[in-house]
């Protein structure tokens, strides 16, 4: 398998506009490629093109230790996005999306709150997070390793997705759609989010590290030719 069922129809839909992607692919410092290269499917070749990011049936989310003993999940509501999948040369394929940070949501109102105020997310002075790819690499048959660039509160540092593929349909509604998830982890002090509380037993409040996910659902952005 590959990031794109290989037996796809051709057929393509409309989706909204969406930001320009930036090209230019560098790897973060301390990187470095596989021993082995893995080589894409040349079926692929003619699903190369842009995708958009269906947040009806997708979830860019976060996870984070609290009190050292529960974890805290909570997603961004909004967003924008572009993908760009290259069939025959991956390393060409490309990402971007940007977050709301007002539409951070936990399921607690207060909580919500706290993390768009000041101490965290500062969404009056900073509306948006950012992330945006330098780099892919097929890691293996169904997974791809993506490199970018996250920027949060104006700090921006590199951090490495591994992206497995799910699946890929055409949808009764005639789109294109192909699902994944990602993951990768972050210590979020890397970014000055440094807000913290101790607790009497001495450990923190909120963990360091924070777990982000990538449930996606894309669709064909373009019309066909």
């Amino acid at each position: 398998m590959n990031l794109f069922n290989r037996n796809s129809s051709s057929r393509r839909a409309t989706a909204p506009a969406t930001p320009t992607v930036p090209a230019g692919p560098t790897a973060p410092a301390g990187y470095s490629a596989p021993i082995s290269a893995v080589m894409p499917d040349p079926a692929l070749a003619a699903l190369s093109g842009e995708w958009v990011i269906d947040p009806a049936h997708s979830r860019i989310g976060f996870s984070v230790r609290h009190a050292m003993v529960t974890t805290v999940r909570g997603a961004f509501a909004e967003y924008e996005s572009r993908l760009y999948f290259d069939g025959r040369n991956p390393a060409r394929s490309r990402a971007e999306i940007v977050l709301s940070t007002a539409s951070v949501q936990t399921g607690v109102e207060q909580r919500d709150a706290h993390l768009v105020g000041r101490d965290f997310l500062d969404a009056a002075r900073y509306p948006h997070l950012r992330f945006a790819s330098t780099a892919v690499q097929l890691a293996s048959p169904d997974v791809y390793r993506m490199t970018g660039d996250l920027t949060i509160r104006n700090a921006t540092c590199p951090v490495i997705l591994e992206l497995t593929y799910i699946g890929h349909v055409m949808d009764p509604f005639g789109y294109e759609r192909v699902g994944f998830d990602g993951t990768t982890t972050i210590n979020r002090s890397d970014w000055g989010l440094t807000y913290n509380a101790r607790l009497a037993e001495g450990g923190a409040m909120v963990s360091e590290k924070v777990r982000l996910q990538f449930d996606i659902a894309a669709i064909r952005s373009t019309p066909a030719g």
